[in-house]
């Protein structure tokens, strides 16, 4: 199997000839680099070709960035044998739908690690150093250095839930630019994880949540992370505690944290995924309504290198699965 491929079921397909150009239907925009490469493997069909409008009825392998697949949708694609996914996240389309059917969806686990790695860093700095909130007041009238306040980072706990590629490299990046003392917590990872890393691994997310002066969160959405930080986490969070959320939106409960941070609990909290994406002004004023809040509409691989990179992944990662059928 491919890097980068959730097995999701081991019901055969039939196999198919290495030698057919194998026709794959893209239903979002896509990386032109990553667009002429996979034009080179297969028939590539968009959105205004001719044809696209049958996707469902004709489709055996199907490319998506941010479209869903539900039940339903999946139910209508009699032919479908894999989806090729743009990133990790696989929690838009309907995995159980796809195990019955034995339908691989050949996502991209570590194409853009660094890039959102470093907007945890981002994050995290603008709201230590409370940049939104001077920034804010500094449009307003001159704002005199004395009245500026601060958190410095060195040396600080970094609580990392969820040990993938992107915790890693987060805990990489903390360990090296401030020194810091690495809290660590994944339930699917091996006990070796991270041999090169100095860390302490713990079997319990709440010893993770009430040691870490930056708390940043790595774990697909389920049913299981839904919420799994919620009011009383948050409350046994260290005071000045930062709460980072740049994985899905739904693990942090973005009503409990609202309400957290009204009553002066945390020093802050920075949000690159929310339930409502893009997250608009109506549902989060008062959140955003907080100063020490920075909140971002889920941009950690939104770089031209990331983009590229995720897009090539799912292309590659998608032709290598389909070939492997022709074996």
């Amino acid at each position: 199997m491919a890097p980068g491929i959730v097995d999701n079921g081991d019901e055969p397909h039939s196999t198919i000839s290495s030698e057919v150009k194998l026709t794959v239907y893209i239903l979002d925009a896509w990386n032109e680099e990553a667009l002429a490469h996979a034009k080179t493997l297969f028939n590539v069909i968009q959105p205004g070709d001719s044809g696209f409008s049958k996707w469902r009825q004709n489709a055996s392998a199907l490319l998506i960035r941010g479209s869903y697949l539900t039940a339903d949708d999946i139910a209508s694609c009699p032919n479908l044998m894999a989806i090729g996914k743009h990133g990790v996240g696989i929690d838009k389309i309907d995995q159980d739908a796809c195990a019955k059917r034995g339908i691989k969806i050949c996502n991209t686990p570590g194409a853009n690690a660094r890039d959102v790695a470093e907007l945890v860093l981002a994050l995290t700095i603008t709201i230590a150093r409370d940049i939104r909130s001077i920034t804010t007041r500094q449009m307003i009238k001159p704002v005199p250095k004395e009245t500026c306040n601060g958190l410095t980072l060195y040396k600080k706990t970094l609580g990392i839930i969820g040990m993938g590629n992107i915790g890693r490299t987060v805990a990489e990046i903390f360990r090296g630019a401030f020194d810091a003392d690495i809290i660590a917590y994944d339930v699917f990872m091996p006990d070796n994880a991270w041999p090169h890393l100095e860390h302490k691994r713990v079997q319990d997310v709440q010893e993770v949540i009430k040691n870490a002066d930056i708390l940043s969160v790595h774990v697909p959405l389920t049913n299981e992370t839904r919420d799994l930080i919620s009011y009383k986490e948050i409350q046994s969070m260290k005071q000045n505690a930062i709460l980072i959320n740049a994985a899905r939106g739904g693990i942090v409960n973005e009503a409990d944290l609202t309400k957290a941070l009204a009553e002066g609990h945390l020093w802050g909290a920075g949000l690159d995924c929310h339930e409502q994406e893009p997250p608009s002004f109506e549902k989060y004023g008062p959140l955003w309504g907080n100063l020490n809040v920075v909140s971002t509409p889920h941009i950690g691989a939104a770089t031209r290198q990331a983009q590229t990179a995720s897009a090539m992944a799912a292309v590659n990662n998608l032709y290598e699965h389909l070939m492997s059928l022709s074996n």
